[in-house]
């Protein structure tokens, strides 16, 4: 009986502590649940080579950008946000670890992170403290070897560019924007109720695809769902856009990759137009993806506790100064956009604009800040949790430092510090050039005040400042440990040479003779075979389809390239062309010299794709007249040229006369004097043609490059006869049809 009692009384004493830690449990899970709904979920869009010219926030008033417009109207939009480093993978793995270039990476080797660095990244602080995260998009960081990013969130996908344009399971193609928006939205769909989210959507654009140079879309392809947009508007000119501007760089930031790409997407009004426009549709179409996603969020009962942040990884120089890319030291290069959306501050709070100093070096501290998670010491950032709560507090930093070390052997490397005042760099490898910019007289720092005796004493002082900065993220940079190479020469003669390596008969091959590298087609239409490009058809077309070459535009120049086509076949080599993706992404109008099989008055003749079509027929020389009509001006021997068989083309372009041939005889010989029709540059193609099966092929394919400022033969120059009649036009004509005579149209 005593036993029995004991053991009863054991047996409630046991479910008593039972229950209570059943209580005690389901008391701390309660608390932890409320603890997960007081922090703020955090949504990171990060953008890349953006400037903030480039928004309609920040004073655009032609980019169209709803979206990001309204996370400024409802949040904080900085003023004065920079890099610390103006290059992708540093700006990146800065946001990261929380620490600048200098102090993550490998001495002797900065740009390589070291691997105590960046074993904890803000990620890992945020899920130890009960944050789900996510990343999806653009991964370029220089990281220790077997590194795995994947193991620093939840949830990892790396979606890069090279292409844009990703093929869907059903064949379809979708843009990385818009991919990555897609994991966004199955992300927090997905999200279990009651736990904050972390989630980072780091977008590939708005970066050029530099190794497509083609204007447009092939340069800054856009998602399109942004076609047409800006296809009217004159884009104005780059604000710094004066030549003396330019002229007083010191040379050796007149030869680096700054200029070397300027060449590549701006040299030219018309290259200008082109790439701007693309690139505002590709900032647009960010912004039609974040709208997409606030959506998403809003629909999923989570905006009310959800952060939104927005910025760039560094600027952009868009031609001003006459540079493209980033990298040195001007504004353009450091300054970015920065956008916090809080949905928890006060009315008072949003909409405003603050002129605090703010770095990418504080996200990752603003992040932790706003999940209560205590900021590691080693953090070099500041949490800018108070600049959007309330207002700038009174000991906010009141300098900035800024240093470039990446690829220096061929792009300068500097370090400096920046107050609301002055800028002071100095570029390490050269001489220690020292730059001082006075930014309250001289915001476009157009003025050096480095060598002024009159700013000697503020030069000193941000000298030292910038040795004591130096000293205190990890030391001096050691020396350059090889010759420091130029990139191009400030203005040569051809631009299309820049990045170009010619043979010693300054030719440059545009096919390898085994791959496409280098060229953009549809792969179910080209291939290489025999050595030779090959394009095929079964007869099936509706449309031409093209292969485009990408390593640059073509102004002046002289091609020589051997040709095949089979009997019955229809091609040509399409020159200063210009895409139209409007009618498809490999769709190519513009000058042609035709490869026509079995008729001998259209082969090697001259053509216009998509524009005013025949301009000459074979054994014809021409001349456009100002109107844009042609006029027969003397006639050529026509020949046959047997199909089935290798034959020797050239296409001699020299300003706005035409000049071509077939071994070595002359077909076509045209002077084009219409200033509206004609165009002066574009890119190199080929084509497969509608009609019967067919098989085209092309080898020994070479271009050289002539100066771009050969001189146009005007009108006063050229005489066209009285008795000069106009070229057939293409199509059925009436049956009394006859040439106008160019002596009855005047």
């Amino acid at each position: 009986m005593i036993r029995h009692n004991l053991l009863l009384r054991l047996s409630c004493l046991l479910l008593t502590v039972c229950l209570f830690a059943t209580k005690t449990q389901a008391s701390e899970q309660a608390d932890t649940k409320t603890s997960s709904a007081r922090q703020p979920n955090i949504v990171f869009f990060f953008a890349d080579d953006q400037t903030t010219s480039t928004l309609g926030c920040y004073g655009n008033e032609v980019v169209q950008t709803p979206n990001i417009d309204a996370l400024a109207e409802r949040g904080t939009r900085f003023e004065n946000a920079y890099v610390s480093q103006a290059i992708c993978w540093v700006s990146r793995t800065t946001i990261l670890t929380g620490l600048t270039g200098r102090s993550y990476g490998t001495p002797g080797n900065h740009e390589l992170a070291r691997a105590e660095a960046v074993d904890t990244l803000y990620s890992d602080v945020l899920r130890e403290n009960g944050y789900r995260t996510g990343y999806f998009g653009k991964w370029h960081t220089k990281m220790p070897k077997g590194y795995r990013p994947d193991a620093h969130f939840d949830e990892f996908e790396a979606i890069s560019r090279n292409p844009y344009y990703k093929k869907m399971p059903d064949g379809s193609l979708r843009h990385e924007t818009e991919l990555i928006v897609d994991r966004g939205i199955d992300f927090i769909k997905n999200q279990p109720e009651g736990q904050p989210f972390a989630l980072n959507m780091w977008f590939n654009a708005c970066h050029a695809e530099d190794s497509d140079r083609r204007p447009g879309i092939g340069h800054f392809p856009w998602p399109r769902e942004t076609d047409g947009m800006y296809e009217d508007v004159e884009i104005a000119s780059p604000r710094l856009n004066n030549p003396e501007i330019f002229e007083a760089l010191p040379p050796f930031l007149k030869t680096t990759i700054n200029r070397e790409r300027y060449f590549w997407r701006w040299n030219t009004p018309e290259k200008y137009q082109a790439n701007m426009r693309a690139y505002y549709r590709m900032v647009s179409g960010i912004d039609g993806a974040i709208g997409r996603f606030l959506a998403a969020l809003e629909d999923a009962g989570l905006a009310d506790n959800t952060i939104v942040v927005y910025s760039a990884d560094n600027g952009y120089y868009m031609a001003n100064r006459g540079l493209a890319g980033k990298w040195s030291h001007y504004e353009e290069a450091l300054r970015v956009p920065l956008i916090v959306a809080d949905p928890r501050v006060s009315d008072d709070q949003k909409g405003k604009v603050s002129d605090a100093i703010a770095l990418n070096l504080d996200l990752p501290s603003t992040f932790l800040d706003w999940a209560g998670v205590p900021v590691p010491s080693h953090y070099q950032g500041r949490s800018l949790q108070p600049v959007v709560d309330q207002d700038k507090p009174a000991d906010w930093r009141k300098e900035s430092f800024h240093e470039h070390f990446a690829v220096r052997h061929r792009i300068p490397a500097f370090e400096g510090v920046r107050d609301d005042r002055f800028k002071y760099v100095r570029y390490v490898d050269h001489g220690n050039k020292e730059f001082l910019h006075d930014l309250k007289n001289d915001p476009d720092e157009l003025v050096n005040l480095a060598e002024d005796p009159g700013h000697a004493e503020k030069l000193e002082e941000m000298r030292q400042r910038t040795d004591k900065r130096v000293d205190e993220l990890g030391g001096p940079l050691k020396p350059l440990n090889q010759p420091f190479t130029d990139s191009t020469v400030p203005h040569p003669e051809s631009a299309a040479m820049v990045s170009a390596r010619s043979g010693k008969d300054g030719f440059v091959s545009v096919f390898d003779g085994r791959t496409l590298r280098g060229w953009s087609g549809d792969s179910k239409y080209w291939s290489v075979e025999e050595g030779a490009i090959t394009g095929k058809t079964d007869g099936s077309l509706k449309m031409n389809r093209f292969l485009t070459w990408k390593h640059s535009t073509i102004r002046n120049f002289d091609l020589r390239v051997k040709v095949r086509v089979t009997p019955g076949g229809n091609s040509g080599l399409q020159y200063r062309g210009t895409s139209r993706p409007d009618l498809g992404l490999d769709v190519v109008t513009g000058y042609q010299c035709d490869v026509v099989a079995n008729n001998p008055n259209y082969n090697g003749m001259l053509y216009e794709e998509k524009g005013r079509r025949i301009l000459a027929h074979t054994g014809e020389r021409v001349v456009i007249d100002p109107e844009g009509r042609s006029w027969i001006v003397e006639k050529m021997p026509v020949r046959s040229f047997e199909p089935g068989e290798w034959h020797d083309y050239r296409v001699l372009v020299e300003g706005n006369h035409h000049q071509h041939w077939i071994d070595g005889h002359k077909t076509a010989d045209l002077i084009d004097l219409d200033a509206d029709g004609r165009s002066l540059e574009g890119v190199l193609a080929v084509q497969v043609h509608v009609g019967p099966a067919m098989k085209i092929q092309y080898k020994d394919f070479k271009i050289k490059h002539l100066a771009d400022d050969l001189p146009l033969i005007e009108a006063a120059d050229v005489t066209i006869p009285e008795d000069a009649v106009g070229v057939r036009p293409q199509g059925r004509l009436p049956k009394n049809w006859k040439p106008p005579v160019y002596g009855d149209q005047k």
